[in-house]
């Protein structure tokens, strides 16, 4: 199985920091995945690789999304104030759900499980490992190709954490798409270089 080991994202390291992530020498570790922080150049933030495990390929782009492969993700400190339990999923945004998933599903062996249609956009689900990667088509994207946007994470306490954090920087939880969830988005002043969500943990089986 393909998966996900590391995120490469584009961005200080203090305001990650500051909602309560325990980054060491720009490395943090989310279960068995890796942020891996590099400073932002210009314009450009936000993610803007990842690296695969067990990638039956060795391409470097997927529909352009700059791609890396790795043995294994980089070490990193695994304990968070902020209570992560894990990613759940990874947002791509693209103007055709066929294209972008093809070219996913064509680089890495993992096939589209699903398509969802929601309104004005559709979005399409792949799982990289611990990972759900959910592509997303908008009218409102014009480029040929897929770009990376944001991220979610499921906290073992999403009413605690919101409650740490405080009204100026998380929105108060909110019911989520999955029943029985619940989901609060990092306000854009926490300045991290993109969108981050925070969930409350998937009901156990």
């Amino acid at each position: 199985m393909t998966a996900v080991g590391e995120l490469v994202v584009a961005s200080a390291v203090e305001p990650w920091q500051a909602i309560g992530l325990h980054v060491e020498d720009g490395v943090a570790r989310i279960g068995g995945i890796a942020l891996r922080f590099i400073p932002a150049v210009g314009a450009v933030e936000g993610v803007v690789s990842w690296g695969l495990i067990g990638c039956p390929t060795e391409v470097s782009d997927i529909h352009g999304l700059p791609t890396h492969h790795l043995p294994e993700p980089p070490a990193g400190p695994g304990d968070h104030p902020l209570g992560i339990a894990g990613f759940d999923h990874l947002v791509v945004m693209t103007s055709s759900l066929e294209r972008t998933c093809g070219a996913i599903e064509a680089a890495t062996g993992e096939p589209l499980k699903r398509i969802r249609e929601a309104g004005a956009i559709r979005q399409g689900f792949h799982r990289l490992g611990e990972l759900i990667v959910e592509v997303v088509e908008s009218a409102q994207v014009t480029a040929p190709h897929a770009a990376f946007w944001g991220f979610v994470w499921n906290l073992h306490d999403l009413d605690e954490s919101c409650a740490r954090l405080g009204p100026e920087v998380v929105s108060l939880p909110k019911a989520a798409v999955q029943p029985g969830r619940f989901i609060a988005t990092v306000r854009g002043q926490a300045g991290l270089g993109l969108p981050l969500a925070l969930m409350s943990p998937p009901a156990r089986p």
